[in-house]
This record gives C-alpha cells, structure tokens and sequence, in this order.
C-alpha cells in the first residue's frame, strides 16, 4: 500500500528545513536545476523536494518527512543509475553525495564507506594500503547502487561479485529506525540487501571485506570486426578456463581518439577484450602468452598499473549528462547462433561511446549457492550490457532502437532472466526475472521492513506477507 497526500505547505516544509543540517532544495532555487539533473540525460524528473543529507540524522528526518506528508521518495547514491530512480517527479529525493566517507581498517583488511561515496573514493583510500573491494568498471560509480544490486566487474572471477565481500549495512528504515545489519543481527534484512536493490530502507554505511590488490596487469587486446567471430568462439572457451586470477570482458567498441590509443586506430570500430590479472607478477608473461599469440590484435596494450588506473579508465568516456539507454541478460551459453548476432548488431554501434560488454560471471561467483544471496544467476557464466550512450539529444531514438533491436536478437539465447543494475523501467515481470526464485521471501522480508512500499522508486519488489 501506498498513500499520496496533498502537496506539503510552506509552513511544513520550512519546519522540515529547520530540522536537517544540509541543504534543502526547492524548485525555484537557484541550485534546482543542477541538483536535480541525473547521470542519464535521457530522463528528466522535477522532484518537489531535494533534501542534500549531510549525516544519519539528516536522512532520518527526510524518510521522515518523506513518509508522514505521503510524498513520493527517492534515494540517490553516487547517481549512476541508467533508469533514473535516483529521482521522482513531484516527490522527495533523498541526496546522500554529502555523505562520501571512506575508512580503512589496513589489519583487518576491512573499508566502512558511506552512502554517497562512490568507488573512486573508495580505490583511493584503499590503495594506500595495498587493498582493493571487487566493484565495477568505472570509478565514478556511486558504491549504493551497484553494492544493493549485485556488483560485478574487474574482480569477480577472483573474489566474486562485491556483494560476497559485503560484511555489514547500516540502514534507516520506513519506520525511521537505524538499525545494523549483518550476519548476527538482522539477518534476513543482510540477506535482501545483497543483491534486492534499494527496496528496504536507506543504506547510510557499508563494511567491506578487501583484498590485497596493489598493481594489476591489464588493459584491453583488440581486433578487428572481421575477426570478430573467431575472437567470440575462442574468447568463450579461453575464459572458462583462464585462472581465476584473470578476468576479461568481451566488448564491441569504437576506439576513443585520445591516447594511449594509436592514432591509426582513432574511432575505428573494433572487438576486444579488457584484461585483468590480479595473480603473482611473475607469472604474468605466461597467462597472457595465448592471449597475445591468438590471431591478428590490432592492439596488445597489456602492461602493470596500479589497481585504481584501470577502475578509472573509462571515466573520461562516460562523464553524466550523455543520453544513455541500456539493456542487459545473463548467458549460460555462447552458443554460434548468439554469436552469430552479436556479429550482426555489434558492428552497427550507431555512436562512438555506444557498446556491448559482456562480463564473465564464472570463478568464484559460482561459489555462492543461488539461494545464499537474492542474486539468483549464480549459474550462469556471462552478464551481457548493451549500452546506447551519446551526448547529443538528438540522436536519444537513434541510440535506443540499437539497443532494444540488439538486445531482442540475443534474448531468446539467454538465461531469461535480468540484472537491477542494468535495467530501464521494463516492468515488473522483468524485476521478478531477475530474482526467480528468491523473489517470494524478498517480498516476505519487504513486507517486514517496509510494509507500505515506501522506497518503491527503484527496480521495486511489492511487499507479500
């Protein structure tokens, strides 16, 4: 159940403001247009309200208000979210950017980070000791969302998805309670947060497990679109295989002109693979020996670099304020029809920023059962993103039929299912798809902790009792 009143008064929202150390952000205000613009360009919501928290406290008064006057509510973390639910016309939004802090624990090998940090934070803070927590691809993405989601990237094959290596949350709820959650206390609420999104309270602090991660071997290996086939076929047997130490995500790209690219390869649409090898140094030249050897590379820029180098190199390419529209599936195969597709579609990327990754999901992600976690494809072996990105709003449905014409060519080979974090507004059959059978006790636990469905502008689970 929801309940939508009449927009709060003046008066009511002046005793709001009253009670929060941050900033309150009217429409109207000079800061309106600016705190309300969203990663994705493509999606623009006029929220009545944009409470920028400064502190726990802060975030208790804005559920608060959010709940007692019936407004709509949104919680934005690091803001990268693709589908816009960082927002919400006519409604509150929640703003944790303020709360960015990151603490490392070097003996225990432990990062506390708060809501609104975002991973480039967290690389930096933990690289001074020698530490890493498996994340993403882009530094510039907020710790919320992808952590609530899932979270994969660089590191999953070696140390699972950054859900496996969350040890605590702390969370403010519907009811305004702070409450910890973890493997002692709160139990059930532990087990929905990884991997059921934003659905049961605010997130204002997370307990990482790090690793040592200092200097890596990566970078990408790149071919030409002709042999794109072949580097499919052989990409999909050669992964599975590989050590867990190396990842690498299969990609149709347009090279970027900039360096270090060559400028023979400048905007030349190509294949590739990102690497990286987080296993002992010397033994580097023997993993990627195959690598460098199999057909024609049009590029092998494969060297050392610190951990953090790699998380941000795409940053540059994907600054907020593009148009972007994305689709996403999980394979267990790679079958030839599927490549076969991939083919056809990955060589008509219409912009030079638009793309396709596929990111392996085998190593220690299958380590966890299905039902350990609401993330439910611990079964399959690929997470595939196509992304329709450009900075130009002229070019919004050029982007978008590429993706949706890709995306439906391939999802008849798929596992069926869907990824939160990579996901538009595509319905609720689509958010049940993605969490199969863990979507009944995820509805059990929601009904729990938010009965009403107060943090319902997400990929939103509807409370069951």
């Amino acid at each position: 159940m929801t309940t939508t009143r009449s927009a709060p008064s003046p008066e009511v929202i002046a005793a709001f403001a009253a009670t929060v150390r941050g900033d309150l952000v009217r429409a109207g205000d000079d800061a309106y247009d600016d705190a309300r613009s969203l990663y994705n360009a493509m999606i623009d919501k006029r929220p009545a309200l944009i409470a920028r928290c400064v502190d726990v406290a802060d975030v208790i008064a804005a559920v608060a208000f959010a709940r007692d006057a019936g407004l709509p509510l949104a919680v934005r973390g690091g803001g990268h979210n693709g589908g816009g639910l960082g927002s919400v016309d006519d409604g509150l939004v929640i703003d944790l950017a303020a709360m960015n802090g990151v603490r490392v624990d070097p003996e225990a090998r432990t990062v506390r980070v708060e809501g609104g940090a975002t991973w480039g934070k967290v690389d930096h803070a933990a690289h001074a000791f020698g530490l890493a927590v498996p994340s993403g691809i882009i530094s510039t993405t907020g710790v919320g969302g992808l952590t609530l989601g899932g979270g994969l990237g660089h590191l999953t094959r070696r140390y699972g998805l950054t859900i496996d290596n969350l040890l605590e949350v702390d969370v403010v709820l519907a009811d305004g309670r702070l409450v910890t959650a973890n493997e002692h206390e709160h139990q059930d609420l532990f087990w929905a947060v990884r991997g059921g999104g934003g659905n049961f309270g605010v997130v204002t602090s997370f307990l990482f497990r790090a690793h040592p991660i200092d200097t890596i071997v990566g970078g990408p290996t790149l071919w030409s679109l002709d042999d794109a086939a072949d580097v499919l076929r052989w990409y999909r047997d050669f992964i599975r295989e590989a050590p867990r130490d190396l990842n690498g995500f299969f990609a149709y790209l347009t090279v970027p002109p900039a360096p270090p690219f060559p400028e023979h390869l400048h905007r030349r649409k190509v294949c590739g693979v990102v690497w990286c090898y987080a296993g002992p140094p010397e033994r580097a030249d023997e993993v990627f020996a195959p690598i460098a050897a199999f057909g024609a590379p049009l590029l092998h820029g494969v060297h050392p670099m610190p951990f953090p180098a790699l998380q941000s190199a795409f940053d540059g390419l994907y600054p907020a304020g593009h148009q972007w529209y994305w689709r996403a599936d999980f394979f267990s195969e790679l079958g030839d029809a599927a490549i076969a597709a991939h083919v056809h579609h990955g060589a008509q990327m219409p912009t030079m920023q638009s793309s396709m990754h596929l990111y392996p999901i085998d190593g220690a992600a299958h380590d966890v059962a299905d039902d350990a976690t609401p993330w439910s494809y611990r079964d399959a072996n690929w997470a595939q993103v196509i992304v329709g990105v450009d900075p130009d709003p002229a070019n919004a449905g050029l982007i978008t039929e590429w993706a949706k014409r890709y995306s439906e060519a391939l999802h008849p080979h798929s596992a069926g299912g869907a990824y939160v974090n990579m996901m538009m507004d595509e319905g609720q059959e689509r958010v049940r798809a993605a969490y199969r059978d863990n979507y009944p006790r995820l509805a059990r636990i929601k009904a729990t902790y938010d009965p009403r469905n107060l943090f319902r502008v997400n990929q939103n689970i509807e409370p069951q009792g």
